[in-house]
């Protein structure tokens, strides 16, 4: 279920149910019959959290759920706005989770849970494989424990007290010569074919 909200503060989220429970409270008249709800709410510009909630109806529950969920956010630092910076794995309990950074155009490759989280919080692209057991909320918690341990250069350079450039400047200039180089073999072959059009010609 897929449903937009408003914050306090104005801005627009996203929240997805992931999981709905029904379950009992055994007192001396029988069973007591609740709802658990796990929701997930993001505003798919790297801010994230989850929430879960029990109650009587299945209504109050996913509102517990959301308002737990909005007081939890995190902000994860993003790649290009689309993927994360790097690999990572995220456990809990006997759920593990393996993150990977993606290409564009690989879309989100992540179970229901997973999903959730990547689609809330604005994610893109990216590879994920869950080992273990496939409980929601473990598979959700895992998941925030690997997001909370993503690292940006922009970050790692504040650390150190160094600047992003010099951080990784080499693999820059690597990727500026191959490009150079790229764009030298283009125009080298566009002059050769042009020269052998005006052979074929005469």
């Amino acid at each position: 279920m897929d449903k937009e909200i408003k914050n306090m503060d104005g801005t627009e989220l996203t929240e997805k149910l992931v999981s709905i429970n029904r379950v009992a409270k055994v007192v001396k008249g029988g069973r007591r019959f609740g709802f658990a709800a796990l929701v997930v709410v993001g505003d798919t510009k790297g801010r994230v959290g989850f929430g879960t909630g029990k109650a009587k109806e299945v209504p109050e529950a996913i509102k517990k759920a959301t308002d737990k969920a909005k007081i939890k956010m995190l902000r994860i630092p993003l790649k290009e706005g689309r993927t994360i910076h790097h690999d990572i794995k995220g456990r809990h309990g006997a759920s593990k989770v393996i993150l990977r950074t993606a290409p564009p155009g690989t879309g989100i490759i992540a179970g229901g849970p997973m999903r959730a989280v990547f689609e809330t919080l604005g994610v893109q692209d990216v590879v994920s494989k869950s080992v273990g057991s496939s409980s929601p909320y473990n598979m959700v918690r895992a998941t925030f424990e690997g997001l909370k341990n993503t690292q940006s250069p922009r970050n790692i350079a504040s650390r150190r007290g160094l600047k992003v450039s010099s951080i990784f400047g080499k693999k820059v200039n690597i990727d500026v010569k191959e490009s150079e180089e790229e764009k030298e073999n283009k125009n080298t072959k566009k002059k050769d074919n042009k020269i052998v059009k005006k052979k074929d010609n005469k």
